[in-house]
């Protein structure tokens, strides 16, 4: 993939979070190109859940945190007093690490959104059900069992079921943290398909259960530790060739 033909979807300038008086970020800048996959990693503590918040401004919902630098979406500041949290949350969606089917079947868990968004009509609900599991790579396995409780499915196709539902919401931008940590090699490896064929069509930051995972599926990778960026570039000259002894010692089992 051509690199510098894609301009930065999301812009992070000198962004710092703390959570009291110690910095979960510190001073982090980096880009995400439009139309490519970012993996954010790092070691527990290292602030790549926290890094995936502050995209959507999940972290304001602990009233204690206090943000500092930018987050910019084509060039706009997500955190402008004029911008809506609903809209940010909407262009920018997030798939969590345990997948929550909402408790309906597995028709309502993607038609959720679109419905809340004033989508009433039944022919509407159908196409969009049906494009959002496809583009998730789920169509072919629950096309004939709609209606049945989105419970019923296996944990990898829970998860594709999660990533479903953001999808039906016509995102921009996706992030993952850590969507494939309880799910067994074949789940995973179809949920990173999904995600390299959703890369044509939509900006994906994901923090990856494993540095090998990074490996497979990002154009681009960001090595956080303790909070702060250590280095970022593109996956395989990071993976071969890194600047900074840390990142090659991490990226080499030799610590984390």
């Amino acid at each position: 993939m051509e690199q510098a033909e894609h301009a930065a979807k999301i812009s992070v300038r000198n962004l710092s979070i703390y959570y009291g008086a110690k910095p979960a970020l510190s001073g982090v800048t980096l880009d995400v190109p439009q139309n490519e996959v970012l993996a954010v990693f790092g070691p527990a503590n290292s602030g790549t859940t926290t890094f995936l918040r502050a995209l959507n401004r999940l972290c304001e919902i602990d009233h204690a945190v206090r943000i500092e630098g930018e987050v910019l979406l084509d060039g706009t500041s997500i955190y402008s007093p004029d911008v809506a949290v609903t809209e940010i949350r909407r262009k920018i969606g997030m798939v969590f690490e345990v997948p929550t089917p909402l408790p309906m079947s597995i028709f309502d868990n993607i038609a959720y959104g679109p419905r809340m968004n004033g989508t009433k009509s039944r022919g509407a609900l159908d196409k969009a059900v049906e494009e959002a599991l496809r583009m998730a790579a789920l169509w072919d396995e629950v096309k004939d069992r709609l209606t049945d409780p989105a419970a019923s499915l296996s944990g990898g196709q829970q998860q594709r079921l999660c990533i479903a539902r953001v999808l039906a919401m016509k995102p921009q931008v996706i992030l993952l943290d850590r969507s494939c940590s309880g799910l067994d090699p074949i789940s995973t490896a179809k949920v990173e398909e999904s995600l390299r064929q959703l890369a044509r069509e939509f900006t994906i930051v994901i923090a990856p259960h494993n540095v090998q995972q990074a490996g497979r599926i990002a154009d681009r990778v960001a090595f956080l530790l303790m909070g702060k960026l250590i280095e970022q570039g593109v996956t395989a000259q990071v993976f071969t060739n890194p600047t900074d002894k840390r990142t090659s010692d991490y990226i080499e089992g030799r610590f984390g």
